[in-house]
């Protein structure tokens, strides 16, 4: 086994904010055909394959840092979720159940001529992760979640914590019909304090359909009354599992990472990082890359 620290420093040259800027322009860009809805991609080195899946709002120049960092020893795939930037909308609600949004996941990994790939997401990106994990073992190589805490984790805090049910007013308030109405690109886009990486994130909202980032919520989100799953209904996972949390987010509170150990039957690393938020892999960019690039390369 190679020391971390040797790791760490084979091969990790982050080019910073130059380098990732201009990501976009070397990146190959394609598409997924996942029964009939087109799933664009960008793709970027050579090597096992790596698959990721933005959030909300985002799009898959989210991942612009990872790829820089990952490229040099793995092929990296960043999808648009379905509804988002370069990726089909599909009109109506059922369009974006989970099934369906897992099934774009592994279109993406067999238009790229592969059978199983490691899968990393972020936020809703966490929560398709996640699933894509439990229902395709066989296809899911290892496992990388940011800021989603496991889904038993998130109910049992929704039904026990009455600070997380409050801090998740946001996501009642989205899976109200009409939402989409007081969402604007601009807007969306708050987040980012890049100016030049905010321009590509207003153009990428504008290209997308704000009903459909809504109807994800409304889709999957869980509802009132909140319950905890059922004893049985998740299968415990049997890949290695790393996941990062900001724990300045405020949306998703630590405390449902508690006992997420329980649903392992492979090695778990948590990694938390006090300083970023909800957008780890932005607020602390060179700690994830190294950190992932460690951990696959163990």
């Amino acid at each position: 086994m190679k020391p971390i620290a040797s790791i760490l420093a084979a091969g990790l040259t982050l080019a910073g904010a130059a380098a990732a800027a201009d990501l976009d322009t070397r990146v190959s860009h394609r598409y997924a055909d996942s029964n009939g809805v087109k799933i664009h991609y960008a793709t970027l080195g050579s090597g096992p394959l790596i698959v990721m899946i933005h959030g909300f709002p985002d799009f898959w120049y989210s991942w612009r840092h990872q790829m820089e960092g990952l490229s040099s020893s793995f092929q990296v795939a960043a999808l648009d979720l379905r509804g988002y930037n370069l990726s089909d909308k599909p009109q109506g609600l059922a369009n974006y159940a989970m099934p369906l949004l897992v099934a774009d996941v592994a279109a993406v990994i067999r238009d790229l001529g592969r059978d199983k790939a490691i899968i990393v997401g972020h936020d809703w990106g966490g929560a398709i992760a996640w699933n894509f994990a439990m229902r395709n073992p066989q296809m899911t190589e290892k496992l990388i979640v940011l800021n989603l805490p496991h889904p038993r984790g998130l109910s049992r805090e929704l039904v026990h914590n009455p600070q997380q049910r409050e801090n998740s007013q946001y996501a009642r308030n989205f899976q109200k019909e009409g939402s989409e109405k007081a969402l604007t690109a601009e807007g969306l886009a708050r987040w980012v304090t890049d100016p030049k990486d905010r321009e590509k994130y207003v153009e990428a909202f504008r290209r997308s359909d704000l009903a459909a980032m809504m109807n994800i919520y409304r889709a999957n989100y869980p509802r009132e009354p909140y319950a905890e799953p059922p004893a049985g209904s998740m299968p415990n996972l049997a890949m290695p599992v790393l996941m990062f949390h900001g724990l300045k987010d405020t949306y998703l509170l630590s405390g449902a990472l508690n006992n997420t150990w329980d649903w392992m039957d492979a090695d778990f690393t948590l990694v938390t990082v006090p300083k970023a938020g909800h957008f780890v892999q932005y607020d602390a960019a060179d700690l994830v890359t190294r950190t992932m690039r460690a951990w696959l390369l163990r």
